[in-house]
């Protein structure tokens, strides 16, 4: 199917339930059946809506054309998502079978989310401190294009840029106009990267025509120079234009008109908007002052682990000036990014001989490292791990310290994120919404408990680097306070920087660009505490149950085994794992009772 005729279509008519077959013996449609009718067609028409959506991989749709992204496009999306809300609600849900109930759980709120998403016009600021649509660009250029149609469908996506920048124009034009916009505050210095592109004297400079450049050998040689030729012209007379007219929009209007307030909350319809924000990252029904609390107390918790921690590495001043020795030693931070590249490398691989003690599932997938693009790492986060990647930043090495090295490496890779998504692709029993997708508060609550299980693995090996690990615990912790602070207690920026500045160990760099990064991006940095605090509550609770037969390796894999979900269905999946195991123990030990 085309995919210009996506925004011609409506997705409702093609998701409609097969009718009861007439007056014969074949029985009408199950519910599983009905249920998986929805979510199949669903999915393959997501898929062509937002083609190449994941980089990460190398299959998929082909993608020879940016997703549309413009009003009528993203109220189709809402017309349809509606629709299947709709059937969805006319499931007789009791009916499913157990499997089908749990994927029942994971998908309806997806889709609930994803509608709401465009109801609140959240595509009217498709940007934050941290990510954007135009750097995301980016990463198309690091899946290598294999046959002559990936290059030609490379070289299609290059020329659609300039329909697709002209759609997200459009689309922040209008936030602006009703106040819905990144604030100004967080803005300076984020043309950096638009500019990188728009000032290029040369296509072949640009990292858009790498993929171009190392065509492999097996393509036709007659194909390969043509279509280097191609790609040189798309970028000169499609790209590098595009991004020069957003990089003139966003200096002269976006900066401009950026609404000056912080908080979520004071956008129009900003409360209700919040809440769905809350909803959508952490699962749960919490409101902001609940959350808040929770962060102040869990601060307080990991101060004193900390302050311990100081003490055990012999530091003798203050809190303070403790923090002031670990942002300033010289002994703690790379020279070269290639020293940093390296140390993470030979935490993975010390991680890697440990992983069969902790888990009896191991994903046959395998990451690599490779430094952030330079023209996001400015901005970016310390790292971040996909499927097959594990991005290091290697931007500003002073503020990268090595003694935050193996938590880092922990949560980014194995058994972190790089991990847990490679075990839940590879499920290939689950439908692709379940394999695809990722739930922030499942999957940064286990990226944040796999950094504690770097405890049990040895992993860290020194006091400093296991303050490095509460920093890092810490660091999640003071989000639940800064981000409820900021968009709902009306926190000013300098009071942010100051709370997490005095409470972890993080670089004056990381400091600003994380602050900044949940300002402009409410509720997201929520995800990771009440994740693991969850997960962290859930094998407490499985070892108290259990005792002796308390196995970690099978519960890590029950956490896993599912895939991204919900937290209250992970708790439904880990009491019936308990009960299970509960239950073949008292067979067990009925069964070697001397009667």
């Amino acid at each position: 199917m085309k995919l210009l005729m996506l925004g011609l279509i409506s997705l409702g008519v093609g998701l409609t339930t097969a009718p009861a077959l007439h007056a014969d013996d074949t029985p009408a449609l199950s519910a599983d059946q009905k249920f998986k009718a929805i979510y199949e067609k669903e999915w393959d028409w997501r898929q062509l809506q937002f083609p190449g959506a994941d980089e990460d991989k190398q299959d998929g749709v082909r993608a020879n054309q940016l997703p549309h992204v413009d009003a009528d496009a993203q109220k189709q999306r809402l017309k349809a998502w509606n629709d299947v809300l709709k059937q969805l609600d006319g499931l007789a849900k009791d009916e499913l079978s157990a499997a089908e109930q749990i994927n029942f759980a994971v998908y309806r709120p997806q889709i609930e989310n994803m509608a709401a998403d465009i109801r609140f016009g959240g595509y009217e600021m498709p940007f934050n401190s941290d990510s954007s649509f135009w750097s995301n660009l980016g990463f198309m250029t690091r899946k290598p294009l294999r046959t002559v149609e990936d290059a030609e469908d490379y070289i299609a996506r290059l020329n659609d840029v300039p329909r697709y920048f002209d759609e997200q124009i459009a689309n922040m034009r209008a936030g602006l106009k009703r106040g819905f916009s990144v604030p100004r505050a967080v803005l300076p210095g984020r043309d950096v990267s638009i500019a990188a592109v728009a000032e290029l004297a040369e296509p072949a400079d640009s990292e858009f025509f790498r993929p171009l450049k190392d065509l492999p050998a097996s393509m036709p040689l007659e194909r390969q120079e043509p279509l280097r030729t191609e790609g040189l012209t798309a970028i000169r007379e499609q790209v590098i234009p595009a991004y020069a007219k957003l990089l003139d929009f966003f200096r002269k209007e976006y900066m401009v008109k950026a609404r000056k307030s912080l908080a979520a909350e004071s956008m129009p319809n900003g409360k209700p908007w919040y809440r769905q924000q809350i909803r959508e990252y952490t699962t749960l029904d919490l409101s902001a002052e609940e959350i808040h609390q929770i962060g102040i107390d869990e601060v307080a918790r990991i101060q004193t682990e900390m302050l311990a921690t100081m003490k055990e590495a012999g530091f003798n001043g203050t809190f303070a000036e403790f923090l002031a020795f670990l942002r300033s030693d010289p002994q703690f931070y790379a020279k070269t990014p290639e020293e940093l590249l390296m140390r993470a490398a030979w935490i993975a691989k010390r991680v890697d001989a440990k992983l069969s003690r902790f888990f009896n599932l191991l994903p046959r997938g395998r990451f690599g490292i490779e430094p952030v693009p330079a023209d996001i790492a400015p901005f970016w986060t310390a790292g971040r791990g996909g499927t097959s990647t594990y991005w290091l930043n290697t931007y500003d090495l002073p503020s990268r310290p090595l003694y935050n090295l193996p938590a880092l490496t922990l949560h980014e890779s194995a058994p972190g994120h790089s991990f847990q998504l490679s075990l839940a692709d590879e499920q290939t029993s689950l439908p692709p919404f379940r394999r695809n997708g990722y739930i922030s508060a499942y999957g940064e609550g286990w990226g944040l408990y796999a950094e504690k299980l770097g405890v049990e693995m040895g992993i860290y090996t020194t006091p400093y680097e296991n303050f490095g690990r509460l920093t890092y615990e810490m660091w999640r912790a003071c989000r639940l306070v800064i981000d409820t602070g900021l968009h709902h207690k009306g926190w000013s920026r300098d009071r942010a920087l100051a709370y997490l500045r005095d409470h972890t160990a993080l670089s004056e760099h990381e400091v600003t660009t994380e602050v900044d990064r949940y300002i402009s991006w409410p509720g997201q940095a929520l995800s990771y505490k009440l994740g693991e605090i969850r997960i962290v509550a859930l094998r407490a609770e499985a070892e108290k149950q259990l005792g002796t037969r308390f196995d970690i390796r099978a519960f890590n894999d029950a956490v896993l085994a599912q895939g991204s979900v919900p937290l209250p269905l992970l708790d439904e999946q880990i009491h019936r794992f308990i009960a299970e195991r509960k239950a073949a123990a008292a067979e067990q030990d009925a069964a070697t009772t001397p009667q």
